[in-house]
C-alpha cells in the first residue's frame, strides 16, 4: 500500500484548475489548509479571503490555482474519490472471487476512514467529513451537464463502474447493476451523516456500522439461494 500510495500521482481533471496545486507549495498548502478550513466552518462560510488569511498569502494566489470556491470542492472531493479508487485496486489484486472482490471493495467505500499520514499534505480522515457533509453540492447544480461533459466527476463515474462490472461478474442477470452501486456509494455517505447527526432515523450506531448495512444489502440482494 506504501508504494501505490507514494508512487503514483493521483490525477484530476485539469478542467478543474487552472494550475495543478500539487506541483508548488503554496498549491499545496491551499489544499492542506482549505480542507482544515471547510471542516471548521462550512463549506458556505468558506470564502477565498478567509482561506488567504489563514495561509498568509493574498487571496489573488488562490485565484491562481481555483477559478472558485465550487471548483476547489469539486478538486477536493475528485481527490478523495482518486484516493479511495487507489485503495480499491490495491485491495482487489489478484482475488479471483468475484464476490470476495465486491465485499472488499464495499468495506473501502462504505468504512470509517482514518488519516493516512503518508499523505501529508492531506488529512483523509478530515476530507472523509466534508466528502460527508458537502459532495452533494458539487453534483447538484444547474452546471452539472456541462461539468459532467468537461470531465468533472470522471472519477466518481469510474470507481462506482469498476464495482458495477463486479456486480455483474457475480449475477449477469441482475437488471439494476448501477443503481444499486451508485446508491451504496453514495448512500454510504448518508448513513454516515445520519449515525452523526439524526441518529434516530437510521439503524447505523456504534455497533451497526454503514458497512455492515450494506454488505448486508448486497448479499440480500445477489447472493442466490
Amino acid at each position: 500500500m506504501h508504494n501505490l500510495i507514494t508512487n503514483i500521482k493521483i490525477q484530476i481533471s485539469d478542467k478543474i484548475f487552472v494550475k495543478d496545486p500539487e506541483t508548488s507549495a503554496l498549491g499545496k498548502k491551499i489544499i492542506k489548509e482549505s480542507i482544515i478550513l471547510i471542516d471548521e466552518k462550512g463549506f458556505d462560510n468558506f470564502t477565498f479571503k478567509k482561506l488567504g488569511e489563514r495561509i498568509g498569502s493574498n487571496e489573488s494566489s488562490i485565484y491562481r490555482y481555483f477559478e472558485n470556491k465550487h471548483k476547489l470542492l469539486v478538486y477536493l472531493c475528485s481527490w478523495y474519490w482518486s484516493w479511495i479508487e487507489y485503495k480499491m485496486v490495491f485491495k482487489l489484486t489478484n482475488i479471483d472471487d468475484p464476490m470476495e472482490r465486491l465485499k472488499r471493495a464495499i468495506v473501502i467505500v462504505t468504512e470509517k476512514i482514518v488519516d493516512d499520514e503518508r499523505t501529508e499534505h492531506i488529512n483523509e480522515r478530515i476530507l472523509n467529513r466534508i466528502v460527508i457533509i458537502e459532495f452533494t453540492k458539487t453534483l447538484y447544480t444547474k452546471e452539472v451537464d456541462e461539468e459532467n461533459k468537461e470531465g468533472y466527476f470522471i472519477i466518481y463515474k469510474r470507481l462506482i463502474n469498476r464495482m458495477v462490472a463486479i456486480v455483474k461478474e457475480i449475477n449477469p442477470d441482475y437488471p439494476f447493476a448501477k443503481s444499486l452501486i451508485s446508491t451504496v456509494v453514495k448512500g454510504s455517505l448518508h448513513q454516515h451523516f445520519l449515525k452523526e447527526h439524526l441518529s434516530t432515523i437510521t439503524d447505523c450506531n456504534e455497533q451497526v456500522s454503514p458497512t455492515n448495512f450494506f454488505m448486508d444489502l448486497i448479499n440480500t440482494i445477489l447472493i442466490k439461494e
